[in-house]
């Protein structure tokens, strides 16, 4: 889109004079470390600022430079993601500090075309860090980008389109042109969390409402555009909190690939509720050689992904000693308590244990 009368110096002296008096202080913005930038960033894809920064000091403290985080073993990471969920995330992540070691001797990448060649490093997140990080002339549009200019300059195209994105990447880049980026970037993203939210915009203290397009055009609850999400899947499943007389406690790690990979958890097995228990005893003797009937404990729960609803049914069961498993471990609590579990089994966890 051509910015064809749009007051662009304005939009820009009118953003930045709002967001000196505005910003938040934030623990990444302590400095323009690119190590700590790129993890805030990853860590705040999809999770909310105030979720995330417990996480972020905890993970710096742990994890201080990329050598710290790449000589780290993956289930001590992902032990430290626990709870933030998307745990690719993490997995990217530490595979890209590695490479980072390995190919630039542990400096996070200056020029673009690098930094964005590493794993999980997509067009936000390359502009996020380099121009927070080196005051680049990149793009770093997210969805409160998106939905401010949306907004702004009344973009009616379906802003979950690529298209769509690369239109308004390219308005960014027209917008921030002799601005300083890092302080440019940040501005845009923290009017969209803090007044151009997605629902009750605060519209009369927005410092763009002379110049947006919506407001004028009283469109502002109509933008931006999404297509409508498809119906989340539903799926029934049965946990087993299996432990023995010593008070060990029987976890299973899930695949390498697909949904919480690698994470682990207690035994669970998909079946419907009518043939739950059976289905539930079947499985504990085949994979885990566990023979015993299971309880049912009363906890029902469910626990909702982006495109899935986990339905879940707990049960107990108690055996003797440990038997021989082939899928799993029999851990001690305190064992157990060091791996990483997804957060539909730490609410298992927190009530059975």
């Amino acid at each position: 889109m051509k910015l064809t009368h749009f007051p662009i110096r304005a939009f820009r002296k009118q953003l930045l004079t709002w967001y000196e008096k505005h910003k938040r202080s934030l623990p990444w913005r302590e400095s323009k470390d690119p190590y700590r930038i790129w993890v805030s960033e990853i860590m705040l894809q999809q999770t909310q600022v105030e979720t995330v920064k417990p996480y972020f000091e905890q993970f710096m403290e742990q994890f201080p430079t990329p050598e710290a985080l790449a000589e780290a073993e993956e289930d001590e990471v992902m032990k430290a993601w626990e709870g933030l969920g998307y745990y690719s995330r993490a997995r990217h992540l530490h595979s890209a500090v590695k490479e980072v070691m390995h190919t630039y001797g542990g400096e996070v990448p200056k020029d673009p075309e690098d930094f964005a060649s590493l794993k999980g490093v997509g067009p936000y997140t390359k502009g996020a860090v380099m121009s927070i990080a080196h005051d680049r002339e990149e793009p770093a549009v997210d969805g409160n980008v998106m939905r401010v200019l949306a907004r702004v300059l009344l973009i009616e195209a379906d802003v979950g389109k690529q298209s769509t994105r690369r239109q308004i990447e390219a308005d960014v880049r027209e917008l921030m042109a002799g601005t300083p980026p890092a302080e440019f970037n940040q501005a845009l993203m923290e009017l969209g969390a803090l007044v151009c939210t997605p629902k009750n915009p605060d519209c009369p203290n927005c410092p763009l409402k002379q110049m947006c397009r919506a407001y004028n055009h009283e469109m502002v609850d109509a933008l931006p555009i999404k297509a409508k999400k498809k119906t989340q899947k539903q799926q029934t499943l049965a946990a087993a909190v299996v432990e023995n007389e010593d008070g060990d406690i029987l976890v299973e790690q899930r695949p390498k690939q697909g949904l919480l990979a690698g994470l682990w958890q207690f035994p669970m097995v998909e079946a419907l509720p009518a043939s739950q228990r059976t289905a539930l005893k079947d499985y504990l003797e085949d994979v885990h050689h566990v023979e015993a009937e299971p309880a049912e404990t009363g906890q029902t729960f469910a626990h909702v992904f982006t495109h899935l609803i986990w339905h879940i049914h707990v049960y107990r069961v108690h055996v003797r000693s440990r038997t021989p498993t082939r899928a799993g471990r029999w851990l001690t609590r305190t064992e157990a308590a060091q791996l990483a579990f997804p957060v539909s089994h730490q609410k298992i966890w927190q009530q059975q244990l």
